[in-house]
């Protein structure tokens, strides 16, 4: 199953595509999408929405992956991060593809195996887990492959095991 993950920000947004199998993941491509300061909310909402499609459109993923916004110390910043994710979902479903959304927590268990696990850690085995030679850059793009990973993992428990 070709997987797109998505790590969701207001400025910058990663995405990571990936191939699963019943036993291994391929990196198909990843990079972000990112919005001008000088834009307002909804045109950034817009830019995003838009990117994704064309993403979604040249890579034609089944499937979406995303990381799920946690309230965090600014319930303004979780509710605009809220509103990203909406926005891609709807350019998911729009597009015909299954949405899944997962907490940071999830991804971190699914992709090292312990929940508390820090950024480096995740992108490390990010790393091992596609068979790159360093770790993808930016730091977004890391993030939304892991967001896929957990995914591929979710809908095959025997990849865990491996």
């Amino acid at each position: 199953m070709r997987i797109l993950g998505i790590d969701p920000g207001t400025s910058t947004v990663g995405w990571g595509i990936i191939d699963g199998t019943d036993y291994r993941l391929h990196l198909v491509a990843y990079g972000k999408v990112s919005t001008p300061s000088k834009f307002s909310f909804p045109e950034k909402l817009k830019r995003i929405s838009e990117g994704i499609e064309k993403v979604i459109l040249e890579h034609k993923p089944e499937a979406l992956s995303v990381e799920e916004p946690f309230l965090a110390k600014n319930p303004k910043a979780s509710l605009r991060i809220g509103q990203v994710v909406g926005a891609i979902e709807l350019t998911a479903l729009n597009s015909g593809i299954e949405v899944a959304g997962y907490s940071v927590l999830e991804i971190k268990q699914a992709v090292v195996g312990y929940g508390r696990a820090d950024k480096g850690q995740v992108q490390d085995m990010v790393k091992v887990l596609l068979h790159l030679d360093t770790v993808p850059e930016p730091e977004d793009a890391a993030d939304a492959l892991a967001a896929a990973i957990c995914h591929q993992h979710s809908r095959n428990p025997r990849l865990k095991e491996l």
